[in-house]
């Protein structure tokens, strides 16, 4: 697996290369550095616009947390330090570790966790497992753990069908889970797999090359049906693609990056895509466009590309998105930079944002390498309306190894599906927050039988005449909290 060392680089060696690079003293001009990008944030996040450290990992509890957490349906989040851990945190900042890779059953856990509709979270291990793999390293995973933390191993990758993860799961609209590897395959450049939710696993595509190499994102399910994700690599100009690909394993080439001159439509994708509220695609790339610092872009399903920012062109601008973006219920996307330059050595080291689909972007907050580090995982949005993610270091390494933050941007609170599609008859799990005594849930419109679980989760079943829309809850006291993300209801066919 010849590119297995490059993928480690760009995830968890990263995180250790950056804190063995910084052991220079402070200094003044350091000092003056850290005071100017404190003081900027402090204005930039104003009273609405709140920035909160929850909990500081020390290594004991777990290290470098890569991607950000998952909402569970007691409110509570869900997430994994690539140090060997899975956790929980309430919003309040309180730890849980609820589970301690030791190597059979992974090393390295990647990517996001999935809630499952069983109420289960799912995610993957880039490394480790019992599998037949030729690397002393291992494979690789994909586990289901419980919430109260009992984990199964599910499938060890032993390199023929893939190896080393670095993504999380999805679960499509039949129940199943698609993801992708980083390398392994046919290739030895990736692949994308489905996995039933009892283990079974079925190698859908092996990229070669010419159509894409090492994705690094994970998957998402348009509306058609189809998934889309994008590769690291590979494509026309060996600098990476997006792709469509069916449930059944047909896939191609949406666009080939570096399509235009010196990689203005951008270069390299780290992040996934996440199709908008309009039903186009939008994403990032890690470097290229105009600055050579990576692209905000939107993407139609017919592969028409258009390159709505590009960044690096100011220093509070931020550089190098590489998680995957999320949109709001206002229509704007939010996310993050790891740094001016894509590393760890400027003062200013990652940013917080929010871009308009027309590509205007606005600078939330900018990370104090003195209190928290950069942020390689993007965001998550609950449904309480404020964002949380995870810093990979912090205090310069001397104190704490990441973070899990939040970031409270004002914006009103909605409520949330799983799975967020189904057909007539099925059940759907609605997470929020004080659904007590709520009065009444309709999907897009059309009135449905429920039972509050608890104050933060609804169980409801997709009613009669339901259609593809929103779905709305209203609560004991007359308020009305909408879904962010359409409902897509799936007819059955003749």
């Amino acid at each position: 697996m010849t590119q297995l060392l490059t993928c480690r680089s760009l995830r968890f060696a990263a995180a250790r290369s950056c804190r063995a690079g910084r052991t220079e003293k402070f200094g003044l001009a350091r000092t003056a550095s850290l005071l100017f990008a404190f003081c900027i944030a402090a204005v930039i996040a104003s009273s609405a616009q709140t920035f909160d450290i929850l909990f500081e990992f020390q290594g004991f509890d777990g290290s470098d947390p890569f991607d950000s957490p998952v909402q569970g349906v007691n409110g509570n989040f869900y997430g994994t330090t690539a140090g060997g851990t899975i956790f929980e945190i309430t919003p309040a900042g309180r730890l849980t570790t609820l589970h301690s890779f030791t190597g059979p059953d992974g090393t390295g856990p990647s990517g996001d966790l999935v809630l499952g509709s069983d109420k289960n979270f799912y995610g993957t291990t880039a490394y480790g497992g019992g599998g037949k793999c030729s690397s002393p390293d291992g494979c690789g995973t994909v586990f289901k753990i419980t919430g109260a933390g009992k984990l199964t191993t599910l499938h060890s990758f032993d390199g023929t069908d893939g190896a080393s993860p670095m993504a999380g799961l999805m679960q499509a609209s039949n129940g199943n889970f698609y993801g992708t590897t980083s390398v392994g395959g046919v290739y030895d450049s990736g692949t994308v797999f489905e996995i039933t939710p009892t283990g079974k696993l079925t190698t859908l595509h092996s990229f070669d090359g010419t159509d894409g190499a090492s994705p690094m994102a994970g998957l998402i399910q348009a509306s058609s049906g189809n998934l889309y994700g994008t590769t690291y690599s590979g494509g026309t100009h060996a600098s990476g693609t997006v792709f469509e690909i069916t449930p059944a394993g047909k896939q191609r080439v949406v666009y080939s990056f570096c399509s235009q001159t010196n990689c203005i439509d951008g270069a390299n994708p780290l992040a996934g895509l996440v199709q908008a509220s309009n039903g186009n695609l939008y994403g990032t790339t890690y470097v290229g466009g105009t600055y050579g610092a990576g692209t905000f872009f939107e993407i139609t399903a017919g592969g028409e590309l258009s390159t709505l920012y590009s960044f690096g062109g100011s220093l509070l601008a931020g550089a190098a998105p590489s998680g995957t973006l999320v949109q709001a219920a206002n229509g704007n996307f939010y996310g993050t930079t790891q740094g001016s330059n894509g590393g760890c050595s400027n003062a200013i080291c990652g940013t917080i944002y929010e871009i308009t689909a027309a590509g205007k972007p606005s600078t939330l907050y900018i990370f104090n390498p003195a209190i928290t580090q950069w942020s390689y995982g993007g965001l998550m949005q609950g449904t309480n309306g404020t964002f949380y993610g995870t810093t990979v270091d912090s205090h310069y390494g001397l104190a704490s190894l990441g973070t899990v933050f939040s970031y409270s941007a004002g914006l009103a609170p909605f409520v949330e599906s799983v799975p967020t599609s189904g057909k007539v008859g099925a059940a759907v799990i609605i997470l929020g927050n004080n659904l007590t005594g709520a009065t009444s849930v309709t999907f897009n419109g059309t009135a449905a039988t429920f039972t509050v679980a608890r104050r933060t989760e609804i169980t409801a079943t997709v009613p009669t005449g339901a259609t593809t829309g929103a779905i709305e809850v209203t609560t004991a006291r007359g308020k009305k909290l909408k879904s962010k993300v359409a409902f897509r209801v799936i007819k059955l066919l003749n």
